[in-house]
């Protein structure tokens, strides 16, 4: 890989970890649906009047938009505003890697190789050591929450997949158009009139400063970046720099916002870290299934 695109490549999956404390910043007073609204609406708007539609089909944006908005970021930032430190939920999101990996059997027919099955072994493993490790401390259902948001994750790698796109920005773009009035209504079903009311209120400072972060930082220019590097090397190659997100965003918690792991969570982050570089490897296909109507098999990527 270029110099020039190992930087970018350290700047974006540094984007993204810094993400998960900064992202905190604005839900320390925003309401977290809202905020998410909010992200997906500068995100789609002006860009779509200036970013040409992606040629895939309305459904697959659509679908991609909720899953992505909706049913992973909202959650992501709700499971976060109930006490799941940004750390944490910058690794734990990665879980989505074996989630994918699960689809691709049930839907692809592909098969996992021997280094993915200890990879999901090890993992689990962690996640039980951050479950215990959380117990009395973090809320049970933000944890469900965030793990929840890995499994969105998933799904919409799988319609990314089965979309066939090939302008990832634009998709991005477009599908952002998709979420914000969902969570606007869950927003008002939720809360009522109270999160819109004192939203002039709030939008200052670090709430700002945190929303113009996720728009443009994390949503527009990361996946730009990504999409950029994806093109330009194999997805095997790029794929497994994203061990780096967790990383970053455990680091920066730990300085921003001052949240250390204890002993018993810090292995168990190292663990799931371990899971992930684990599974990454290639390795021999297990004799599992076969892909349906005996095609060649596709590698289901992130």
């Amino acid at each position: 890989m270029q110099k020039k695109h190992l930087c970018l490549a350290v700047m974006v999956t540094a984007i993204w970890g810094l993400n998960f404390p900064i992202t905190k910043l604005g839900l320390a007073e925003i309401d977290p649906l809202l905020l998410t609204a909010l992200r997906f609406s500068l995100a789609a708007l002006p860009w779509v009047f200036v970013v040409k539609r992606p040629q895939v089909r309305f459904r697959w944006l659509a679908g991609y938009g909720l899953i992505f908005g909706v049913a992973m970021w909202a959650l992501i930032n709700q499971g976060i505003a109930l006490g799941v430190p940004p750390g944490s939920a910058s690794l734990l999101i990665q879980l989505s890697a074996f989630f994918t990996l699960g689809w691709g059997v049930l839907w692809f027919g592909e098969s996992l190789n021997r280094p993915q099955l200890i990879g999901i072994c090890l993992a689990a493993l962690g996640l039980f050591g951050v479950l215990v490790d959380g117990s009395g401390t973090v809320s049970t259902v933000g944890l469900a929450l965030v793990i929840a948001s890995a499994l969105a994750w998933s799904i919409g790698n799988v319609l990314i997949k089965k979309s066939k796109v090939q302008e990832i920005f634009a998709f991005v773009v477009w599908a952002s158009l998709f979420p914000p009035i969902p969570l606007l209504l869950l927003t008002w079903l939720a809360h009522g009139s109270a999160p819109f009311t004192a939203l002039p209120a709030q939008l200052h400072g670090f709430t700002l400063f945190s929303l113009a972060f996720q728009v443009y930082g994390a949503t527009l220019f990361c996946y730009w970046g990504w999409n950029l590097l994806l093109r330009e090397y194999p997805v095997s190659q790029v794929a497994p720099l994203s061990l780096l997100i967790p990383l970053f965003g455990i680091v920066s918690s730990m300085l921003i916002l001052g949240q250390w792991p204890s002993a018993l969570g810090l292995a168990a982050m190292l663990l799931i870290l371990l899971a992930l570089a684990v599974g990454a490897r290639p390795g021999k296909a297990l004799p599992a299934g076969r892909q349906r109507g005996g095609g060649r098999r596709e590698n289901l990527q992130r």
